[in-house]
């Protein structure tokens, strides 16, 4: 996958920023008990998603930011190139056009999430990250998106390109988001439908 270097940061920005608002508007106005409903038995609650999340962010954003410290000096690239390792990580986590992920994937166990959370300190945690995320695709304007290379949470000795990880990190937010209103609706009967609207700003290779 090619693509011009800003207007995939611009577009990952605008993800981005429809996944704050969606989280602010919405998921701080439910209960703990909405938010910690499993719609089946072993099922997430939309709370476990966002914790699932968080605990990856835990790992990623600094990830990036040492990453970014490092190529500061980088001229920014005005094409991003994705690796193959990198589009394999990215399409695996595109969803289908019913907004379905494409295959069911086992959390490592260090990812998975508790049964008993408190869903507001999960929310405003995922909020903040993903503010963070917004402040770090900016910044990245002025790195070179081929050169900084960013430690995989499973392999730190693999590393991807920092714009696959931010492809990556994106699309893997969506992923579980969509997994997050599905449990909401199923839950509750809320037949509201992700903001994200699965592929609608995903970029494809």
């Amino acid at each position: 996958m090619k693509k011009e270097s800003t207007r995939l940061l611009d577009d990952l920005y605008a993800q981005t920023e429809i996944n704050i608002n969606k989280a602010i508007s919405t998921w701080q106005l439910l209960s703990n008990a909405q938010m910690t409903a499993q719609p089946a038995p072993g099922a997430w609650s939309a709370a476990q998603c966002l914790a699932h999340l968080n605990s990856y962010g835990r790992y990623y954003l600094p990830a990036i930011e040492k990453a970014m410290a490092t190529a500061a000096n980088t001229e920014p690239s005005v094409y991003f190139t994705g690796s193959w390792l990198g589009n394999y990580f990215y399409n695996s986590m595109l969803p289908q056009s019913n907004g379905r992920p494409k295959k069911k994937m086992h959390s490592p166990k260090n990812h998975q999430p508790g049964l008993e959370l408190n869903a507001s300190k999960v929310i405003q945690e995922f909020i903040s990250q993903l503010e963070l995320l917004g402040r770090l695709l900016t910044e990245a304007q002025m790195i070179d998106l081929n050169r900084a290379k960013v430690p995989i949470s499973i392999a730190p000795f693999i590393k991807l390109k920092l714009g696959d990880t931010f492809l990556f990190l994106t699309a893997h937010i969506n992923r579980h988001i969509l997994q997050a209103e599905r449990a909401l609706e199923a839950a509750t009967g809320n037949s509201e439908k992700a903001v994200t609207a699965a592929g609608r700003l995903v970029l494809q290779p």
